[in-house]
């Protein structure tokens, strides 16, 4: 028997993460990488103290039906756990669309999973070549980006985004990989602002602008079809 999805927490009722759609979220647990600003860090570990029996998720579901209208796996990395499809196809037997968020950590499982989903948030970390400063973990970049050709490839409607945490991006790195991405085809990008309170490394406390910050956000308007800045 398969094992069931790990699942860390759960928000019950979203218009945030699945763009034009009364979602729930789903956190599953577990992450290859460690992202300096990650504010979710008790998803890391493969295993959690705070999971939800997925049996609970699947009763929480049935409740919902007619309420909600997809389902997003978020995390943590979703499609490391091999138990994901199952997850996937027990969702749609309800009803609901699915959504995915993910950083595409391994390409080849999230080249496996894209088919079985409806709409894809993808973290697009930084430059290939800056992923690591971020991650902590050597070849992440190239993971990150070789999945993003994947989901260009695959017709899957989605949107790509980045979070920003100015010690770690700063606005000329941000204005070239966004010409790059613009470059490759994507045309919805939105870039969301790092939440300090709760962050998995202590010494990125602040997040401080740069003056130019207006200016940045007004050249991405007009690069993209649609840009979106998250506070």
């Amino acid at each position: 028997m398969t094992a069931a999805l790990r699942v860390g927490g759960l928000v019950p009722l979203t218009t945030l993460d699945y763009p034009d759609h009364l979602a729930c979220v789903l956190f599953c647990q577990g992450c290859g990488w460690r992202c300096r600003y990650c504010h979710n860090p008790q998803l890391i570990p493969a295993c959690g103290s705070g999971e939800k029996p997925w049996a609970e998720i699947l009763a929480f579901l049935e409740q919902r039906v007619g309420l909600l209208e997809a389902v997003v796996f978020s995390g943590g990395e979703p499609t490391l756990q091999t138990a994901l499809p199952e997850a996937i196809a027990q969702v749609r037997a309800l009803g609901f669309k699915v959504g995915l968020h993910s950083a595409g950590i391994k390409p080849k499982l999230f080249r496996q999973i894209l088919p079985l989903v409806d709409w894809v948030g993808f973290d697009v970390k930084a430059l290939p070549e800056h992923c690591t400063a971020i991650t902590g973990v050597q070849g992440s970049g190239e993971a990150n980006w070789k999945s993003l050709e994947a989901l260009l490839e695959s017709g899957v409607d989605h949107e790509c985004r980045t979070t920003v945490h100015w010690q770690l991006l700063d606005t000329e790195r941000l204005w070239d990989m966004a010409q790059r991405l613009r470059k490759r085809g994507v045309e919805r990008f939105a870039v969301q602002c790092v939440r300090t309170a709760k962050m998995l490394d202590d010494a990125l406390a602040e997040n401080r602008a740069p003056y130019d910050q207006q200016k940045l956000w007004d050249r991405l308007g007009r690069l993209f079809p649609l840009f979106v800045l998250r506070g």
